[in-house]
């Protein structure tokens, strides 16, 4: 009766496949809905932190706002008020709030917008 099995089946190959296939699918779904999107994010991150700059409003994890008074490579001291001063590690900061540089640039593109609808205006 073995036998018979035996000889009927082929030589293994076959079930190792249908082993690691599941394996295999999982790791390929776990890498894109946990492990790209999660490289995505440290990315932005990591842009996010080297292009701080003096006069940023930024963020901290804790909740803190202020503006970077001085930045270093590690380090950046957040005026919080026309006294305190905060120290605080570069990793520490969670997000941009606003930038000078942001702003100068955003009435540029809102008046660009507005001509380009008033030239369209006249047009029809």
């Amino acid at each position: 009766m073995f036998l018979n099995q035996a000889a009927t089946t082929p030589a293994g190959g076959g079930n190792i496949i249908q082993l690691l296939l599941p394996f295999i699918l999982m790791f390929v779904v776990f890498y894109f809905l946990l492990i790209r999107p999660q490289q995505k994010r440290n990315k932005v991150r990591t842009q996010m932190l080297n292009a701080l700059k003096k006069g940023d409003k930024i963020t901290t994890i804790g909740g803190l706002h202020g503006t970077i008074e001085t930045i270093t490579d590690d380090i950046v001291v957040l005026k919080v008020n026309d006294q305190m001063k905060l120290t605080f590690d570069r990793s520490a900061v969670n997000n941009v709030v606003s930038s000078p540089n942001i702003e100068e640039k955003e009435p540029e593109k809102t008046e660009e917008k507005e001509k380009a609808a008033q030239d369209s205006l006249i047009k029809d």
